[in-house]
């Protein structure tokens, strides 16, 4: 039996760390910009360090045929959910908005029965059903509750858009590696919200505005996805998605210290169900393969 390679600890901690961030700095930073302008100023930075690293690493150029499936997943995966996100935040705490995206998975998996002809088994189905009213119960206790447009409903729009990228980059990263792929959906969402740059710039924030606004396009944009291909590297795609589940807990610590953000009660047993409901799906949600005679 081959013996499993440790887990990079210090990778694993500096991608939850950089990825948590993002939820309270958000909140800090809504004051200060409009959502769009905000995910504008904020790629604007990750595309900086991402056209340094390709200037250095010269990476394979995507190919024709790849392209369509690129622009989806900048525009799907990184303009859209980023909008959608931040305007999500402004009504719901950065706690509950971490256990609403940590739906992503089950959306991709329910996507993937829909659009790709896959199956669930019963226990994921019954995890489907557990994440689902895990999301009601927080969802009632955030503003607006589940009506349409409310902070939840935007957040589930968010956490949809995450699991679709999830899904289209599954071929890309076969074909590109995870660093190189990542890189290149950057700059294409970065390039795709270059039109509200203007506004953010034209704001006239203070240098405090700009800094949060820096820590967002370094750490969540560029180190925690440069982390976590690290990680998936060396550990693979099974061993390292159980370490996400580490991210909410990370963030409702965060959002504590930084934004000084308790969540109520509702929201921590909603998320224990979510992440409940994940959990039974992610691993026993799909049909084993059957090993022939």
């Amino acid at each position: 039996m081959v013996p499993h390679k440790p887990v990079p600890v210090l990778a694993v901690v500096a991608a939850l760390l950089s990825w948590a961030c993002a939820y309270p700095v958000v909140r800090l930073a809504l004051p200060f910009f409009a959502p769009v302008s905000l995910a504008a100023a904020r790629y604007m930075v990750a595309a900086c360090l991402v056209v340094c690293w390709l200037c250095v690493k010269r990476p394979q150029l995507p190919r024709l045929k790849d392209l369509p499936r690129f622009l989806a997943c900048g525009g799907i995966g990184i303009a859209l959910y980023n909008i959608l996100f931040n305007t999500g935040e402004q009504t719901v705490s950065a706690g509950a908005a971490s256990l609403l995206l940590n739906t992503a998975p089950f959306l991709a998996a329910i996507a993937a029965v829909l659009f790709l002809n896959e199956r669930l088994t019963l226990w994921g189905w019954l995890g489907s059903l557990t994440s689902f009213t895990g999301v009601v119960i927080i969802g009632s206790g955030q503003p607006g509750g589940l009506g349409f447009g409310s902070g939840t409903t935007v957040m589930l729009a968010a956490a949809l858009c995450s699991a679709t990228y999830y899904l289209l980059q599954r071929p890309l990263v076969t074909r590109y590696g995870a660093l190189v792929t990542t890189a290149y959906i950057l700059l294409i969402g970065a390039g795709l919200l270059l039109p509200w740059l203007p506004s953010a710039i034209s704001t006239h924030n203070g240098w405090q505005a700009w800094a949060l606004v820096g820590v967002l396009g370094i750490f969540p944009s560029i180190l925690g996805y440069g982390a976590w291909a690290h990680v998936v590297g060396q550990v693979g795609v099974t061993r390292s998605s159980g370490l996400l589940y580490l991210l909410s807990p990370t963030t409702l610590l965060l959002a504590f210290v930084l934004v000084r953000e308790v969540p109520n009660v509702r929201t921590l047993i909603g998320g224990c169900i979510v992440m409940a409901g994940v959990g039974l799906m992610q691993m026993y949600g799909h049909p084993r393969p059957q090993v022939k005679a």
